[in-house]
């Protein structure tokens, strides 16, 4: 529940779903206790990236206007107090850092900085405390915030504040070349020639042209904090709604540092119910790219997603929302 506004809210039942009258086609669309109402308190997800734009299990970067690098919203203040509390709890699981990152950091909260007094000036104060400069970075914006190095056998995640994993562990990634920390991923792990275009695109990285891609996942929690992999966590068989499974998109950038020479990896999360579709100008064309995309999906890849017994279920109601 975050981009979609998601106010869990039964009110008295509505004529019309979206635009038109009500149908049997939109009752799988919401949980019991729901009223086709409910629906109308949400808005449109923000970013959209199973709706054909990109294909999934692909590196996808496209160049990034610097302008729109971190682009906060109404729900910054809940992201960010859940960092806190985290910061709190559970340090060792959403900060990590190399003994010798300390002046990189300082270069990426510099340059976050910058770019947040230019556009966001009430987002950067500051920095009063004593945290290492990436915790501190992390802490003025939505987005988990991760450092890249170059070594000898490829490029390292050496420093991180990942509040908000997609079913991954920092501990666990903490130190790893690229290629490992992606060994689990179709046609990404060592060896493979996405791997070896993941180095290649890092290698080039140009200072003046940041990237950015997007890509999903489904979840049956809008939780932000999601630390376990997919593959720990018991399949889902039993029955659902649209509304009790979650888009989760990442929205994700790459900006070489000029001092450093190390890659600033940002990544946002956002968390919609799969329902919240209907609220879209695009409804019908969404649900039946995000149908085809799941269906197009093979064997290895829907396991890793997670969705082995969620499939087929999952495409037949995308495809009976795509018909309403």
């Amino acid at each position: 529940m975050v981009s979609a506004q998601l106010h869990y809210l039964v009110v008295p039942e509505c004529d019309a779903l979206v635009h038109g009258g009500d149908s049997r086609a939109s009752r799988h669309l919401l949980p019991a206790g729901w009223q086709i109402g409910t629906l109308l308190t949400m808005t449109p997800p923000t970013y959209t990236p199973y709706d054909g734009s990109a294909k999934p299990f692909t590196i996808g970067l496209m160049p990034l206007d610097p302008d729109r690098w971190i682009e906060p919203d109404a729900d910054w203040a809940r992201y960010v107090g859940e960092k806190r509390a985290l910061v709190a709890s559970r340090r060792d699981d959403v900060f990590v850092a190399e003994a010798d990152t300390s002046d990189a950091q300082r270069e990426a909260l510099d340059l976050l900085c910058q770019h947040l007094t230019d556009r966001y000036p009430d987002l950067c104060s500051k920095i009063k405390d004593d945290n290492p400069p990436l915790l501190s970075a992390g802490l003025m914006v939505q987005d988990d915030l991760v450092l890249m190095r170059r070594k000898e056998d490829g490029w390292h995640l050496v420093a991180g504040f990942v509040a908000f994993p997609s079913s991954w562990s920092l501990a666990e990634k903490f130190g790893r070349p690229m290629q490992a920390i992606h060994a689990d991923v179709p046609g990404f792990g060592e060896g493979t020639r996405n791997a070896a275009l993941i180095t290649r695109i890092f290698d080039n990285l140009q200072v003046t042209q940041p990237v950015e891609r997007l890509n999903w996942s489904i979840n049956t929690t809008d939780a932000l904090f999601l630390p376990l992999s997919k593959h720990h966590r018991p399949p889902e068989d039993t029955p659902f709604t649209l509304a009790e499974r979650f888009a989760r998109v990442e929205r994700q950038t790459l900006r070489k540092l000029p001092r450093s020479g190390d890659i600033l990896f940002t990544i946002r999360v956002y968390v919609d119910p799969i329902a919240v579709i209907a609220r879209h100008p695009r409804a019908s064309e969404i649900a039946a790219s995000f149908a085809a995309q799941l269906e197009k999906l093979d064997e290895h890849q829907t396991a890793y997603k997670g969705l082995t017994l969620q499939k087929a279920a999952l495409a037949a109601k995308l495809h009976a929302l795509a018909s309403i």
